[in-house]
């Protein structure tokens, strides 16, 4: 991979001002579903999600359009594949927010106990084999449950938001309109933004292998976010 290039402008800027709170949620409600694994429940809802993305002004609705569309293109087996490759096999297009700057090391539990805590907060938990910080999760809370404060999760997570859609336009990636459209909900890269994503381009997560398991969330009954594979 080429290396990333961190330009002057992000995505994300006036345009999201213009958007209500209901056009935040309908887009983080169906960024999170589309960066779940494909399951073919999923992908039976592609024209559903479309038609609920063209109620929302560009740039984050004909993003998000973009990729159902290119999603048709591909066959089921293929986008899975794609969406394995993508997420699960690269360390720079991982899903999970924190591990950009802790990796797989101690650190990072404590990092993922701030998730757990605007989750508990608001009456919700995961499932005990599910990180908080994978984004999927972090989209459908703020679009389902808490959008004040699943919106400050991803505000503080702003340069990692950035770096993933940054690594899916240096992979060539469909997924890139999908971190355009939640990238479009958000505010403008700032000054500390950008230099926290060269940072953190320039350096890589971090290796050590530890388990997360004390860090992960108790199961509940209800309520209950994800289905995260």
């Amino acid at each position: 991979m080429s290396p990333l290039r961190v330009g002057k402008r992000g995505t994300g800027n006036a345009a999201a001002q213009h958007l209500s709170e209901r056009q935040r949620r309908i887009v983080w409600r169906i960024a999170g579903l589309l960066l779940d694994y494909p399951t073919g429940q999923r992908l039976n809802l592609l024209e559903e999600m479309a038609a609920a993305a063209g109620s929302v002004p560009a740039p984050a609705g004909p993003a998000l359009v973009s990729f159902v569309e290119s999603a048709r293109r591909m066959s089921p087996m293929d986008l899975a594949a794609h969406y394995v490759e993508t997420f699960d096999l690269r360390r720079r297009s991982c899903l999970h927010l924190t591990y950009y700057a802790y990796g797989d090391t101690r650190k990072r539990g404590m990092a993922l106990l701030r998730f757990k805590h605007a989750y508990k907060t608001a009456g919700v938990t995961l499932g005990d084999h599910e990180l908080p910080d994978h984004l999927a999760v972090v989209l459908e809370f703020a679009a389902t449950v808490d959008p004040t404060s699943g919106r400050r999760l991803l505000v503080e997570h702003r340069a990692v938001v950035e770096l993933l859609r940054l690594s899916l336009v240096d992979g060539g990636s469909p997924y890139t309109y999908v971190l355009e459209a939640v990238c479009a909900t958000l505010p403008e890269l700032g000054t500390a933004d950008r230099r926290r994503i060269a940072e953190l381009a320039a350096q890589g997560p971090p290796e050590e292998e530890v388990g997360l398991e004390p860090f992960a969330m108790d199961p509940m009954t209800q309520p209950e976010l994800g289905g995260r594979r």
